[in-house]
């Protein structure tokens, strides 16, 4: 299995017309959190216990909540809030 992350549900339900540089924003620091999720569970599917909580991400000009699930490799783009 391999670390990705993806939008729950959709992207266009989570961007919400968001600019395009702020979503690449948003995408660059999603890859820097799976980078490091993938280096701290270096087998995901292994991990037992609670899932990490979800964590809000502050960008210049907005935010977005990121919840990752170790099991699964995968991290979730769940909300995006542009300012």
């Amino acid at each position: 299995m391999s670390w990705r992350w993806e939008y729950d549900p959709s992207e266009e339900y989570v961007i919400g017309g968001a600019p395009p540089a702020f979503v690449a924003e948003v995408e660059k620091k999603a890859d820097e959190l799976i980078r490091a999720a993938e280096a701290l569970y270096l087998d995901g599917s292994l991990f037992q216990g609670e899932n990490p909580r979800s964590e809000h991400v502050r960008l210049p000009g907005g935010m977005f909540v990121f919840l990752l699930i170790p099991r699964y490799e995968c991290g979730y783009v769940l909300q995006v809030t542009y300012l």
